[in-house]
């Protein structure tokens, strides 16, 4: 069985001539003609190079892997019951799935508040989260939970103003933290400003701090997209130009003379732009947790990738060493950028895994005696079932699932509506709801109710988010409460079965035909 699909993908673009005859270990047609066009990846790459290694059409796409894991989410069940009841009174008036609180909170002193508990990831600079951040913004806000701002949005936005080669002005930075907190809501939720090894040059951190009162950042080692620095594509040359003197690698050389007159003919259209590999090592680690906290940080979060087991090693005991707030772990194949097309679906390790993993080192330093932060998995989760299998694979410790390309998706499709509303275009898929906002997004009468004339400013991408966040939150709680129970903190490893026995070892969670023997057998013997 092969888990991976080569040399053609909607993602690149490209697909096979012989569509039903393809070699399944090199992805070619059977035959391959000569006289053919290159409609394949390697054909495209015949013509168009390296700019057949990404996702395309760029700015307006998040793109995902297809590679079909050995192991996934589907692989484990949720385990009801029809006994008893963890965080209400077993009482069939009283353990009803509305009653279930999903409400949480992280962090050392666990101050930050959480009215549901998924949080957005980072996402930065690439257009596609440009073009969308008012309706993640105030999606996130009013939904009470975090949203973080994705790595180089200084260093990228042509109004920045640096001095002595820090950052001292970004327009858009204060946009995206302005956009978040106009919409807070009762102290829930937080921004976040991450930051990779260009941000910490420039001083993003600090200038969002001192300037911008943030109060949580995140350092970021990476991510399950791709193990490299973050990509993103220039049409401008002017532009190119600039981002090569902030420090960026810009290929090819912006300041090349032949580079100039080919990309003036028309020889190609687009610069990439690349950040550099952040280098981990412990003691400038823990220099750099200790100055973000004395610049004025009262939260500092971690994010690391789908790296091998050694690093994710280092990402646990460096977070419970420096007594981090937050851990993101992510598993392989997904991003809202650039990331390389076969590096999203062929490098790291994958979500179940790489979360089995994290929980076990976990569960060590804890057994330890040690501080462990808490943390949220991500990497593919979408749906209430996930989060809840999510949250069991990682109980106790972790606390929230972090999502990016979901909820991006509910702010464009909101976004979207809102568009086709506003141009008297509704589509009919849509137009059988209605023909307004109040009429075709379910949760607008109580947006309006709550926000009242100050609704009409809402972004339809906000309503769009918060809407998606809703379907989240009560489902999660009818699965929860199909479990009885009744609040996150009583969710359990127990609270899944693995439904084939390599899930069961991958995972350490019980095969489903050894779910509670113990119990069964007191039972039978009663």
């Amino acid at each position: 069985m092969s888990y991976t699909k080569l040399n053609r993908s909607a993602a690149t673009l490209t697909k096979n001539r012989t569509e039903g005859s393809i070699s399944p270990f090199s992805g070619m047609c059977v035959t391959c003609v000569d006289g053919c066009i290159g409609m394949c990846e390697i054909g495209k790459s015949a013509y168009r190079g390296a700019e057949v290694l990404y996702p395309q059409p760029f700015g307006i796409i998040t793109a995902a892997s297809e590679k079909e894991y050995p192991v996934d989410l589907s692989h484990f069940s949720i385990m009801g019951t029809a006994a008893g009841a963890w965080g209400v009174e077993a009482d069939s008036d009283k353990a009803t799935f509305e009653k279930v609180g999903i409400e949480t909170r992280i962090g050392r002193n666990k101050a930050i508040r959480l009215r549901v508990p998924f949080v957005l990831g980072g996402m930065g600079s690439t257009n596609v989260a440009k073009q969308n951040w008012e309706g993640l913004a105030a999606g996130a806000a009013i939904s009470g939970t975090i949203l973080t701002i994705g790595e180089n949005v200084c260093g990228m936005d042509e109004g920045s103003e640096f001095k002595s080669g820090r950052v001292v002005r970004s327009p858009d930075m204060e946009f995206r933290v302005r956009s978040f907190k106009d919409w807070q809501d009762d102290g829930y939720g937080a921004v976040v400003v991450q930051a990779n090894v260009e941000d910490t040059r420039l001083g993003v951190q600090e200038y969002a701090i001192e300037k911008l009162g943030i109060e949580v950042v995140e350092l970021k080692w990476g991510q399950g997209a791709k193990d490299i620095g973050g990509e993103v594509k220039i049409k401008s040359l002017k532009k190119a130009q600039e981002l090569k003197k902030r420090g960026y690698i810009v290929l090819p050389d912006p300041e090349e003379p032949n580079v100039i007159q080919a990309f003036e003919k028309g020889s190609f259209k687009e610069f990439e732009r690349h950040s550099r590999m952040g280098m981990v090592e412990e003691e400038s680690f823990m220099k750099r947790v200790e100055a973000l906290r004395k610049a004025g940080a009262k939260y500092v979060f971690l994010k690391t990738g789908a790296y091998r087991p050694a690093d994710l090693a280092r990402a646990v005991k460096f977070a419970s060493k420096a007594k981090i707030d937050f851990l993101t772990v992510d598993g392989a194949g997904g991003g809202t950028g650039m990331s390389p097309w076969r590096m999203m679906n062929e490098w790291g390790i994958p979500s179940v895994e790489i979360w089995s993993l994290t929980y076990n080192y976990a569960d060590r330093l804890a057994k330890a005696g040690e501080y462990v932060p808490d943390i949220a998995f991500a990497g593919g989760i979408t749906f209430e079932d996930q989060i809840f299998k999510a949250l069991a694979l990682g109980a106790p410790y972790v606390k929230a699932v972090g999502m990016a390309r979901s909820p991006m998706a509910a702010a464009m499709v909101g976004k979207t509506i809102g568009s086709r509303i506003k141009d008297g275009q509704i589509p009919v898929y849509v137009e059988r709801f209605g023909s307004s906002s109040e009429e075709i997004f379910v949760t607008a009468p109580e947006l309006k109710l709550k926000y009242k004339t100050r609704f009409n400013d809402l972004p339809p991408g906000a309503m769009g988010v918060y809407t998606y966040f809703k379907r989240l939150s009560q489902g999660l709680r009818q699965m929860m409460a199909g479990g009885r129970k009744f609040a996150l903190e009583y969710i359990t490893r127990d609270d899944i079965a693995a439904l084939t026995e390599d899930a069961a070892k991958i995972s350490g969670i019980h095969y489903i035909m050894d779910v509670d023997k113990d119990e069964v057998d007191s039972i039978l013997k009663g």
